[in-house]
């Protein structure tokens, strides 16, 4: 098992090239500064390019990157652009124009792991700093402030303090919105509640920035197990991971109208037998005939149950079925009555001494 698990990791090691995202670990690129032209959907900030011409950049030096651009002159140059949104990779047909073989773009050679220092606002407290500097819970990013840099869970923490009473410049990312703003905030202690900003702040993994609204979110595992194949597979069509049951001998069978062989359907359970043809015998010894059952249909199966139930009581406690025929009158009459005591008797047990 754990030789198969082997084979299959050093499988996807082997496709990572192909994968829609890239991990932001020790990855660089050159990281976009500022874009004067309107015609190339690249985002100062957000995006990095790592790629030109399907060939990964590794080289930080500038100089290299623009003789690419020119050697490009009058055609188009294709980058691989890696985007802070929803850590996705995109390939950009850009037409390098052939008098000025520029892009108009600043691009800085920097770590693809400095836009993980980003705060999510989770929740804003009425009357707080954050909600009077108009932070959106949820929706608002934190993802950096013109004060200086900020790295690691504390960074943040580390600057508030810096400026409590003063005014602090966050920039902040809306993902509703897509835009990103200048907000101005004035951290403070005093202001009636707990924390210096007045809102709950996520960091980490679960708190990165996401793909915009109007791209489709991916799949659940389908970068992981696009192309991933062990080692030792063949390609095979899909006709041949097909097999055939005969007719009654097993529960499932597969289905044809799929094109996978791992999607099995179950077979239709309430279909008879077909009858077997004219003329044919019966092979092996009779059997003893069995009671014949009544077919219960799936609407009436709990009512013949109970009725089925209630008769078997009945029959265990001998009570009478509510058609037979009433219990008999009493006889007429009765047992004798006990005779009085006559005067007589009643004065002599009265003379009597007590």
């Amino acid at each position: 098992m754990f030789g198969a698990l082997n084979r299959f990791i050093s499988r996807l090691d082997s496709d990572a090239p192909s994968q829609t995202s890239r991990d932001s670990y020790g990855a660089f690129g050159f990281q976009a500064l500022r874009n004067k032209n309107n015609d190339i959907p690249i985002e100062p900030w957000y995006d990095f390019v790592i790629g030109i011409n399907g060939r990964q950049i590794e080289d930080p030096d500038v100089s290299s990157f623009a003789v690419e651009i020119r050697n490009c002159a009058g055609s188009n140059v294709a980058l691989t652009i890696w985007s802070a949104k929803g850590q996705r990779v995109r390939t950009l047909q850009v037409a390098v124009p052939t008098p000025s073989p520029t892009l108009g773009l600043t691009l800085q050679w920097t770590s693809i792991s400095s836009t993980e220092d980003v705060w999510h606002i989770l929740d804003v407290i009425p009357d707080s700093p954050a909600d009077i500097a108009g932070l959106l819970p949820y929706g608002d990013y934190i993802v950096g402030t013109p004060e200086g840099n900020v790295h690691g869970e504390a960074g943040l923490g580390e600057l508030v303090e810096d400026y409590l009473s003063r005014t602090l410049r966050l920039w902040v990312y809306n993902h509703e919105y897509a835009v990103t703003r200048l907000v101005t905030i004035t951290p403070s202690r005093s202001w009636g509640g707990s924390g210096a900003l007045g809102c709950m702040l996520g960091f980490g993994a679960l708190h990165r920035l996401p793909a915009p609204l109007n791209e489709p979110p991916a799949g659940p595992g389908e970068t992981l197990f696009e192309t991933a194949r062990f080692s030792n597979e063949e390609n095979r069509p899909p006709s041949a991971n097909l097999r055939s049951y005969p007719s009654g001998s097993s529960l499932y069978k597969t289905s044809l109208n799929q094109q996978s062989s791992d999607l099995l359907v179950p077979a239709t359970l309430t279909s008879p037998p077909p009858p077997p043809p004219m003329g044919a015998t019966t092979s092996g010894p009779p059997r003893a005939g069995r009671k014949a059952r009544k077919a219960v249909s799936p609407n009436s199966a709990f009512d013949e149950y109970f009725k089925e139930g209630e008769q078997k009581s009945k029959e265990e406690d001998f009570t009478p079925a509510a058609k037979s025929a009433p219990l008999p009158p009493p006889k007429m009459g009765g047992p004798p009555l006990a005779k009085s005591p006559e005067p007589e008797a009643e004065a002599q047990a009265e003379e009597a001494p007590s």
